[in-house]
């Protein structure tokens, strides 16, 4: 199989929609090294560089101009003879020609349908209308949860058998041990306390960091915070100067992906309260981490964490607290949820997820 993708976010976003974009390329190209992977973009970048180094994937420059993703991306496709294109991000080129090629699309959730708060009206309305027409040009969808699935059915109106459900992993960093040297030095670099909890997410209104510092006022339990701060920061650092908890409340910068493994270890508890994902990535990455999860119970995350996670109510911050209070006293229990965690997520392991997209691909052709 020729299969080619549109390779925006692999080259140009850090975080959720880049990292989704280079696991699925990394795994597949080492699981089923006979396909040919093709990455399309006007340019590239750094990230992913060790990727490109496999023999079966390759960098080709799309055609140039403005829009051209949307219109001529998709002609690329065809000219290299692909079998399949795939949207990595929500999204399809909107012209093609009469070659054949089979299109796909995966969409990871619809945030801003459930919470049009979150977004401007001109924001909400470029999303609908771009998922919209991707859901009715694809041959089949790619939906990252059970939960992304119900509102692809439901906001889209989009039948349920054109779309399958294939999870997401998480970056190999999670699954290696890194050296007692390297450990020592992040602990260093970052001045870890002994113990903490953690919180990875970009620090918005939807990611609910306020409800954690609320949980931890009146405590001396340390809490470690890796994500890019919003407008949203404002409100979450006027509490914290308030009720004095600058020094009980570390907020980290430049950190690398080997160093935030090892953070994931380090912790004793990793608390997640988002009010709603579409699949909740740092879940993954803790429960791989061998470390115990506070999340919330609403959307897909009780997808993600499994039945030993502990949940909340991600509105209530003493039901926050108790949770916190309770596994922060007792190792043992956060212990045998971790163990619990880990075997439980072995499922988003990257044999088994590129094994159901081969079966994904080979299915859509004749």
């Amino acid at each position: 199989m020729k299969i080619a993708y549109d390779a925006k976010r692999f080259f140009h976003n850090t975080s959720g929609l880049g990292n989704y974009s280079r696991d699925l390329i990394r795994m597949l190209a080492k699981y089923y090294p006979e396909n040919q992977y093709l990455l399309l973009n006007k340019n590239k970048s750094d990230r992913g560089k060790e990727i490109l180094q496999q023999e079966n994937v390759h960098f080709i420059e799309s055609s140039k101009g403005n829009f051209s993703r949307q219109f001529k991306m998709g002609k690329d496709a065809q000219k290299l003879n692909a079998d399949i294109f795939h949207g990595l991000s929500g999204e399809l080129p909107m012209k093609w020609d009469k070659t054949p090629i089979k299109k796909v699309v995966t969409i990871h959730d619809l945030i801003f349908m459930r919470y049009p708060q979150y977004y401007s009206f001109f924001d909400r309305k470029i999303h609908f209308w771009k998922f919209k027409k991707a859901a009715e040009t694809a041959d089949k969808i790619i939906a990252i949860s059970e939960q992304t699935k119900r509102d692809i059915i439901d906001y889209l109106k989009v039948p349920e058998d054109k779309i399958e459900v294939i999870y997401q992993g998480c970056h190999q960093a999670f699954k290696e041990q890194q050296t007692e040297d390297f450990i020592q030095k992040t602990k260093e670099k970052f001045s870890l306390p002994e113990r903490f909890i953690l919180n990875v997410g970009t620090i918005e209104e939807r990611k609910n960091l306020l409800n954690i510092v609320k949980a931890i006022d009146k405590t001396e339990i340390p809490l470690v915070v890796v994500g890019r701060k919003t407008k949203y920061f404002a409100e979450t650092e006027q509490f914290i100067k308030k009720n004095k908890l600058e020094k009980q409340i570390y907020f980290l910068k430049g950190v690398s992906m080997d160093e935030l493994a090892i953070i994931y270890k380090l912790t004793d508890i990793f608390v997640y309260p988002s009010r709603f994902e579409g699949f909740g990535i740092p879940i993954i990455e803790a429960l791989f981490s061998k470390t115990v999860v506070i999340t919330s119970n609403t959307s897909c995350l009780p997808e993600a964490g499994g039945k030993d996670s502990v949940y909340i109510d991600p509105e209530n911050y003493l039901d926050l607290q108790a949770k916190i209070k309770f596994l922060w006293d007792s190792e043992s229990e956060r212990k045998r949820r971790a163990d619990k965690g880990f075997e439980f997520v072995q499922k988003f392991n990257d044999e088994p997820i590129s094994h159901q997209l081969i079966n994904f691909y080979q299915k859509l052709l004749p």
